[in-house]
């Protein structure tokens, strides 16, 4: 298949009008291997937005419960694009003990929708263009979230770092994993705004 044909294919699908199976049938293998990452033991497909791909892996089934408590799931379906650092199961169960359970609640929902989109930023970039950015910007770049808060990003040992409103940090433990609508990096601790 042709270099042009794969990307008509590659629309067709994110528009609906192919099936992800019928792509990756057609796609050439360089293409599946350079573009699809593992997370959670599941594949995440570019041409699935966020939501279709998050779903998939178990190392983000509190995140997944977390966005379908809020009401999110329709958003991070949409067209973006988003950049989401999404906190793994793992970085959930550091919290102090009962606080998932209690974000989780109906009557928490505004809180929870405040500390998700926290997580979100309005755009999709790489992680070589925010790394350059924090390199141009003497060592920090701000990012600001969908909630407003500001996060603060750095690089420690070759990684990506995010500093919250109250001083918690998180590390980027996968990068670029790139989405119909975005991006999505992992991080291993969950970003609290003030």
């Amino acid at each position: 298949m042709s270099l042009q044909n794969s990307r008509i294919c590659k629309m067709l699908a994110v528009l609906g009008f192919v099936s992800t199976a019928a792509l990756a049938a057609t796609a050439p293998s360089a293409w599946s291997a350079e573009t699809t990452v593992m997370v959670g033991g599941a594949a995440m497909y570019p041409t699935k937005n966020i939501i279709e791909n998050a779903v998939n892996s178990k190392d983000h089934t509190t995140l997944v419960a977390a966005v379908k408590a809020a009401g999110l799931v329709e958003t991070l379906s949409g067209p973006g694009p988003f950049m989401v650092f999404a906190p793994t199961n793992d970085a959930f169960a550091m919290l102090p003990a009962g606080t998932v359970e209690t974000l989780l609640k109906p009557e928490n929902k505004p809180k929870l929708v405040k500390i998700l989109t926290s997580h979100v930023v309005g755009k999709a970039v790489m992680s070589d263009a925010i790394g350059k950015m924090v390199d141009d910007e003497n060592g920090t770049h701000p990012v600001k979230t969908l909630s407003g808060a500001t996060l603060i990003v750095k690089k420690a040992d070759g990684k990506l770092t995010l500093t919250d409103e109250n001083g918690g940090v998180a590390t980027v433990t996968i990068a670029d994993v790139k989405q119909s609508n975005g991006v999505i990096h992992v991080i291993d601790h969950v970003l609290l705004p003030k």
